[in-house]
This record gives C-alpha cells, structure tokens and sequence, in this order.
C-alpha cells in the first residue's frame, strides 16, 4: 500500500499543478502527435590502466498519440514501441529494449470532465530473448490484453484519469515456455490466465521548462479473484531535453510490480543523446 500511495501522491501532485494552468482547447477532429527517436550511446577504451571493455548501443523509439473529439465523443490512442542493442567486446549482440504497446480510450461525456468510458490494453514485445540458450519469450508471448468499461475524467489530451473497475485481463504465452514451470504468471502446463479486476489509469504530460518535457504513464490493477491487495504497477516517465530540432537528450524509465510474475519491481532505465523526429 506504501508503493501505491506514493505513486499516487506524486500523480495528484502533478494533477493539481496542471489545474492551475489554463484549460486547453479540443477542436473537433483528428488530433495526432508523434515522435520518432534513435538513442546512441558507445564507449571505447585503448591501453586505459583502469580499466574498461569497449561497447556500444542503441534504441530505436516511436511514441505517437492520435487522438479524435467529435460533439460529446472523445477517443485517444497511444503507440508505444521501442527496440534497443548492445554490442559488448568480445560477446553476441544482447537485446536491451523490447516493447510494443497500444492503449485505446473511448469515451462519452456524461459532465464538463467527466465521460462514460471503454478502454483497450494490448502489451507485448518483438523478438524473442534466449538466456543461456534457453528461450524465455518471443512475439506474442507473452502477449496482455485488459478491456473493461468505466468512467474517465479528461481534463485535456494531456491529462487524464481512467477508472475501471469491472476490467478484464488476459495473459497468453506458448505452452512451451511453461513446460518446466509457470511463466509471466501463466501456471505450469498452461497457455493463459485470465483475471477480472479493477483498473485505474492516468496520463500526464507537460514542459515543465523551456525546452523539457515530462510525460508520466501509470496503470494500477487490482485481481479481484486473487490476492486483491497485491496491486499490479506499470509506471512509466518520460523526459526530453531539447538541444534544438533533431537532437535531444533523452531519459525513459520504466517500473513494474506484478507479484504474479516475480517478487519485486521490475525497473528499467534508458538515457542517451537522441536523434528526433517530431510528426
């Protein structure tokens, strides 16, 4: 409970700042906001007595929203896909970065902020990844869904709350990959796992400087058929620092806590010079 309250804190805080800024106008229509970045970060070391092994990186990123208002209707979607390598002297190229995500948001205003809502989540990654020649995973497996209806209250396309309490959530993985024991919270023996709970979502994105952005993802979900307290976590921040058209500095993190999977938080971190293109 500690870990939620926290997150939640630091999410209100950041709501009521916004609040105190002047409402965005929505026009009618398509609106779509997008951004492709290349990440590039190396090293290289050459009789350095202290030390160091030569490598070398990159994440290709594409962070695009597209988003439609029409009357009392309101449906936002997100695109989330990011793919990273290394190359380490001496040993096999190693994936470091693997997602592909797509959030979709339908909803009907019920009152000024305040709309009736359905919501889509899709989650899985592109490639496979081998630990000790050993596959763990690979496309569509694992692979989750959650849809449910609830109520959103939408304050702009840049900040939001989805409440979801009747939501559904399915997990699918190849049924080799739970041959010798569960996988991704899928038991032994099995290919899914589904759960029916309660979901909140919230968005929020803003340049708190000239030239710095801050967007922050968090998703909460709640199992109502086990462990109701235990509370699943996906947070995700991201921040871009200008340095002017094309180039930026670029840091992307990520924390999840999902007991089912591993005891724990899960945290991943990305930071590097960036090459952008915005659309």
């Amino acid at each position: 409970m500690k870990k939620i309250l926290a997150v939640a804190i630091l999410f209100g805080a950041l709501s009521i700042n916004a609040q105190e800024k002047k409402k965005e106008e929505t026009k009618d229509g398509w609106n779509k906001e997008g951004n492709i970045s290349f990440l590039f970060n190396q090293s290289a070391f050459n009789n350095w007595l202290a030390g160091g092994v030569n490598n070398i990186s990159g994440t290709l990123s594409l962070n695009y929203d597209f988003n439609y208002t029409k009357n009392d209707w309101t449906w936002d979607n997100k695109l989330i896909a990011s793919y990273g390598l290394t190359k380490i002297k001496k040993e096999e190229l190693q994936k470091t970065d693997d997602r592909l995500e797509l959030n979709s948001l339908v909803g009907k205003k019920a009152s000024k902020y305040w709309y009736y809502s359905a919501f889509l989540n899709f989650k899985t990654q592109m490639s496979s990844t081998d630990v000790d020649g050993i596959q763990t995973s690979h496309f569509f497996s694992p692979a989750y869904f959650q849809l449910g209806p609830g109520m959103l209250w939408k304050k702009s396309d840049k900040l939001k709350v989805n409440f979801a309490p009747a939501t559904s959530k399915l997990i699918l993985v190849h049924s080799h990959l739970t041959d010798l024991g569960s996988a991704f919270g899928v038991d032994q023996g099995e290919s899914s796992r589904y759960e029916l709970g309660a979901s909140i979502s919230g968005y929020y994105k803003a340049e708190i400087m000239k030239n710095v952005s801050i967007e922050n993802i968090l998703n909460l979900y709640s199992n109502y058929l086990e462990d109701a307290q235990n509370v699943d976590i996906d947070y995700t921040l991201n921040i871009v620092m200008k340095v002017n058209k094309y180039l930026s500095a670029n840091l992307s993190m990520q924390a999840i806590y999902d007991d089912n999977a591993f005891q724990g938080f899960q945290t991943k971190e990305v930071f590097g010079l960036g090459i952008n293109y915005g659309f």
